[in-house]
C-alpha cells in the first residue's frame, strides 16, 4: 500500500511519497531502493498498487521525449503519445490490461500513477487514462484520502504524507520529496 501525493503550484510541482510496500498476505518491506518517486528523463513518475505494473513505468518504460510543440499542448500530448508508449511498454512486459476485470470482485484500480512531465502532472488510471485537477492536488494509495485532505486544509506535501501516518496503516516513511520546475 501507498500514500503519494502531488501540488501543482503556478512554476512546478511537488511530489511527496511514504516508503512502505505492504504485500498481499500483510507483509511489510522498506528498503531505499524501492522509491516510489522516480527521475525518466524529463519525467517524474510515482506509482501505487501492483508492483509489476509500478517497476515497468518506472524502470523499464523510456517515455516519449516532448519536442517543442508537444510542450504547447502537453495534455494533448499524454493522450497521444505518452499513454500509447506506456501501455506498449507495459504489455510487452506481461501486464495484461483485462486479468481481474470483469471477475466480480470489484473494479479496484490495480495500480496509479501520478506522472509530470514539463513541470505539469497527470493522475493515470490503470487503462492508462489521464485526469487533470483543477485545484492542484493529486493522491493515490491507501492513505491518499487522509493526505490530500490535509493538503487542503493547507498542509505541506510532507507534512500531509506525515498525517496520513498516523492514520493509515499502510503508510510510514521515510519520504521522499521531488519537484520539477516547469
Amino acid at each position: 500500500m501507498t500514500t503519494i501525493v502531488a501540488v501543482q503550484y503556478d512554476d512546478k510541482v511537488v511530489f511527496a511519497a511514504d516508503n512502505q510496500v505492504t504485500g498481499d498476505d500483510g507483509r511489510i518491506y522498506h528498503h531505499p531502493k524501492m522509491e516510489k518517486i522516480t527521475e525518466r528523463g524529463e519525467y517524474l513518475i510515482a506509482g501505487s498498487g501492483e508492483v509489476g505494473p509500478c517497476d515497468i513505468a518506472q524502470h523499464i518504460w523510456i517515455p516519449p521525449k516532448p519536442s517543442l510543440k508537444d510542450r504547447q499542448d502537453i495534455y494533448h500530448f499524454m493522450i497521444a503519445k505518452v499513454m500509447p508508449s506506456l501501455r506498449k511498454c507495459l504489455t510487452e512486459n506481461g501486464h495484461d490490461f483485462n486479468e481481474g476485470k470483469g471477475d466480480g470482485k470489484g473494479d479496484d484500480s490495480r495500480f496509479n500513477f501520478l506522472i509530470a512531465v514539463c513541470g505539469e502532472v497527470f493522475d493515470v488510471a490503470d487503462d492508462c487514462s489521464i485526469c487533470m485537477s483543477d485545484d492542484g492536488i493529486y493522491g493515490v494509495g491507501s492513505g491518499s484520502s487522509y493526505a490530500i485532505g490535509a493538503l487542503h486544509a493547507g498542509a505541506k506535501p510532507l507534512a500531509a504524507l506525515k498525517i496520513a501516518e498516523k492514520i493509515d496503516a499502510n503508510t510510514s516513511g521515510p519520504f521522499l520529496t521531488k519537484e520539477q520546475f516547469k
